[in-house]
């Protein structure tokens, strides 16, 4: 994969930001969970496709529920992005789930239990 450019780089913080404060703010459906985060956001070179990883603090029925409800205002966030950022094309945007923060805590779980067994082992 290539390097972003300095230029790509700046629209995927400012589609990240504003994607964000959509999400947070003016979505009103009630399948998003209340704890959902824009992770991190690529926007492709030709600005046609965009990938957002969503985390969601949460069951698994809460994860699948949200991603259902962003999927079905995918048209009016884009229209939100396209009013809010001036590109010369709104990408098109493709929600998915970051287990990332999940997997994280987990090791750090299986971590702990085994410095927690050797201790007591000595």
């Amino acid at each position: 994969m290539r390097k972003n450019s300095i230029k790509n780089t700046r629209i995927n913080e400012e589609v990240l930001r504003e994607l964000s404060n959509i999400i947070r703010g003016e979505i009103k459906d009630p399948r998003i969970h209340p704890m959902t985060s824009v992770v991190s956001v690529e926007v492709a070179p030709d600005l046609k496709s965009c990938k957002a990883y969503i985390s969601v603090l949460g069951d698994e029925g809460s994860r699948e529920d949200t991603l259902k409800g962003l999927k079905s205002a995918e048209g009016y966030i884009r229209r939100k992005l396209a009013q809010n950022i001036n590109l010369r094309n709104t990408p098109e945007i493709r929600f998915v789930m970051d287990q990332s923060i999940e997997y994280g805590v987990n090791m750090s779980k299986l971590i702990d239990e085994v410095v927690g067994s050797k201790e007591e082992e000595e």
